[in-house]
């Protein structure tokens, strides 16, 4: 029987390891910054074989599901940025496009700590700046919404990078790179 547990609790762990929060974005360093790095890359095996190559960034991953077999299929890609060292997520950005109004709305997750009356901003490379308002906050980070208008989707599907910056209570700017790379292919996915 302990066998058996252990073996539940192994196959569990393992099946629910590296979830969604894998993808590490580096920020600009600057004074004060939280900095978010890529994972460190494997140590060589002891049999001396060349390590395995660090696992890809995972980019935009696209999810549907549904509530019942007669409802509309709720779709969303994300991607995400975390700290390496804590494991904290400094912004997880979802895309979703709801069954009934096919209308792409933006949801962002910001971290605790947040300068709340300037809000969050994104900008896909050099364009249009977007203002996000921040709408709410609990224990795991504040969050913002915005609908996703005909340019910002062509400006996304286009684009290289998606910067979102939010000011930390200081005052100072914190900007967190996301590429956008893969962003078209999976949104292709979910339209």
């Amino acid at each position: 029987m302990k066998i058996t547990l252990k073996l539940a609790i192994l196959a569990a762990i393992a099946s629910f390891g590296p979830i969604g929060f894998s993808l590490a974005q580096q920020a600009p360093k600057s004074k004060g910054q939280p900095q978010a790095t890529p994972a460190p890359a494997p140590a060589p095996s002891p049999s001396g074989a060349a390590p395995a190559a660090p696992p890809a960034s995972p980019g935009w991953a696209a999810h549907c599901n549904s509530v019942s077999r007669d409802a509309a299929l709720e779709c969303t890609i994300e991607q995400n940025a975390i700290l390496t060292k804590t494991g904290q997520v400094l912004v997880l950005v979802v895309i979703r496009v709801p069954g009934d109004s096919r209308a792409p709305l933006a949801l962002v997750q910001l971290p605790l700590g947040l300068n709340l009356q300037t809000g969050a901003k994104f900008q896909v490379d050099d364009g249009k700046v977007v203002d996000l308002p921040i709408q709410t906050c609990e224990n795991r980070g504040c969050y913002a919404s915005t609908a996703v208008t005909p340019e910002l989707l062509t400006a996304l599907k286009s684009g290289k990078q998606l910067k979102v910056s939010f000011q930390d209570l200081a005052k100072e700017t914190i900007t967190i790179p996301m590429p956008l790379n893969d962003f078209a292919a999976a949104y292709d996915k979910i339209k």
